[in-house]
């Protein structure tokens, strides 16, 4: 089995801070990716994004990504628990330290996002 190679660009932070450059379906060439999938028009954290001209939730200074309801949904936390992802903690390092140095060091450790207790 071959194994997939990620992709390091700053453009391929999600809105709500997932990584889809490390992503296997994103690799394979069956996900355009979060800022270009138009069919994702269930997503509410896209559409706030795009509404408010966001390139991800760490720009938000509305009601904090904490409070967020978008971010902080029922599917959301049934995500984070089954793979064990921390997109508020992806969210921090976005905001602290940009989109490019964090795209490296997903790229580099071959996650889509920081994992639950965690540091990078």
């Amino acid at each position: 089995m071959t194994k997939l190679r990620s992709v390091q660009d700053p453009k391929l932070v999600a809105f709500c801070g997932l990584y889809c450059g490390t992503c296997r379906k994103y690799l394979k060439g069956k996900c355009p990716g979060c800022n270009e999938n138009t069919k994702a028009t269930w997503c509410t954290i896209r559409d706030c994004n795009l509404d408010n001209k966001l390139s991800n939730c760490s720009q938000c200074n509305m009601e904090g990504i904490e409070a967020c309801k978008k971010l902080n949904n029922p599917i959301g936390k049934v995500f984070e628990f089954v793979f064990r992802t921390d997109r508020l903690a992806s969210l921090k390092y976005i905001a602290a330290n940009g989109e490019q140095l964090y795209s490296e060091k997903m790229c580099s450790l071959g996650l889509m996002s920081i994992k639950k207790r965690q540091t990078i």
